[in-house]
């Protein structure tokens, strides 16, 4: 697993994390939801940008295969 996935996985699985506490406690603040959401966008917005980055490279492994 390549570096930069597990560093996405790990900003998902934080962002989560706030939003689980900010739901399972009541008298939580918002800026944690709001920190929860920026950390989850951030870590989708890194990971869609790996994917597109990377999308054609098996496309570049059967060429070289040929």
């Amino acid at each position: 697993m390549n570096n930069s996935q597990v560093i996405n996985t790990a900003l998902i699985v934080i962002g989560g994390a706030f939003l689980l506490y900010t739901i399972s406690v009541d008298d939580a603040s918002p800026y944690f939801k709001i920190i929860g959401l920026i950390i989850i966008m951030l870590g989708l917005y890194r990971a869609t940008n790996f994917w597109v980055a990377t999308k054609d490279d098996h496309e570049n492994d059967s060429e070289k295969k040929e």
